[in-house]
């Protein structure tokens, strides 16, 4: 468990380059690993594993968003979410290449699918489906998971 988080925390690191700032994630996972281990320490293993294992879905999550940050294809305007957005959408919605209703469609998602959501240029949010398909789609058209 903690071996594993720590592999994975270097792994984000060197993932975001080793001499940019550090990612939210990285941080946020380093910080569990520290806690899992001071629980260690004191014997509570069922606390120290589960911390681990929340640091090593942060170092995962982070990995997402440095894999899915190809910068060549960054937009203009395109802001990135702290962390990737766990959503889902709340109506039949169009996935286009690019942000906004000039862009192709892709692909179509029915209501209710489970998207994650990295980014955003204005009022279209770029995703990707449980397939890891990637695309853009309009933000009145997806939510919170329920």
């Amino acid at each position: 468990g903690m071996a594993e988080a720590e592999i994975a925390l270097q792994a984000l690191r060197s993932a975001n380059g080793n001499n940019s700032p550090a990612s939210p994630e990285y941080g946020q996972g380093s910080q569990l690993l520290q806690l899992a281990t001071a629980e260690f320490d004191q014997q509570n293993y069922a606390g120290a594993l589960y911390l681990a294992t929340e640091a090593k879905n942060a170092a995962a999550a982070g990995q997402g968003r440095v894999s899915s940050n190809d910068r060549t294809s960054t937009r203009k305007g395109e802001v990135p979410f702290a962390l990737p957005l766990p959503l889902q959408t709340t109506g039949r919605a169009n996935v286009r290449e690019g942000p906004g209703a000039n862009f192709k469609v892709m692909f179509t998602l029915e209501t209710g699918v489970p998207i994650v959501a990295y980014s955003y240029v204005e009022q279209w949010v770029r995703i990707k489906d449980g397939n890891d398909r990637p695309g853009w789609i309009h933000q009145s058209l997806i939510d919170r998971r329920q």
